[in-house]
């Protein structure tokens, strides 16, 4: 399992502290360092992904008390999907979707440790660049998947996230009024 954590070493890492800044859990400090870290690493991470190299665009983080919502538009198809039918190219970004979700979800629940709950909503850029809602989910630190469950969209599902596949392609969610314009 080249690049993922043996489950007890996940653990371990999710408990471990990424910097010394989240050791100021809790009050207005610990809120700034916790969403200035967030930020940073998801524009880190968020540069490339492992099935499409264009970057995640992070439109919306709100902190209200022990709740965050956090809204973000998925990578499109890679360039070099173009050749392969238009199929291959949508089921791959809807993966790498999947993925991105389950990854902000854990970066933002360890960051911020004191969250009750995150809501968050991830949209694609339709025909006419209309964002289209594809994933949402109200998740919480005790939403875990086990370690035997392998299907991405499995996990995501017991993780809190809500979606629509249809062959391995997300479906667009019923329209819910948009939080940003994007």
């Amino acid at each position: 399992m080249q690049g993922q954590f043996a489950p007890d070493k996940a653990h371990r890492a999710a408990q471990q502290p990424a910097n010394g800044r989240e050791r100021w859990s809790g009050g207005l400090l610990g809120s700034f360092f916790g969403i200035s870290d967030f930020v940073r690493r998801v524009e880190m991470r968020a540069r490339f992904g492992s099935l499409s190299r264009a970057p995640l665009q992070l439109l919306r983080l709100e902190l209200r008390g022990r709740v965050a919502e956090c809204d973000w538009v998925a990578r499109p198809p890679d360039e070099w999907d173009t050749s392969l039918p238009r199929a291959v190219g949508e089921r791959n970004a809807s993966s790498q979707a999947l993925t991105d979700a389950m990854a902000v979800r854990e970066l933002l629940l360890r960051v911020l440790p004191d969250l009750e709950r995150a809501v968050l909503r991830v949209y694609r850029r339709s025909v006419g660049n209309l964002p289209e809602l594809i994933i949402k989910g109200q998740v919480s630190p005790d939403e875990r998947a086990p370690a035997a469950v392998r299907s991405l969209a499995m996990r995501a599902k017991l993780c809190g996230f809500q979606f629509w596949l249809d062959d391995g392609i997300l479906e667009s969610l019923p329209a819910e009024e948009l939080a940003v314009n994007i």
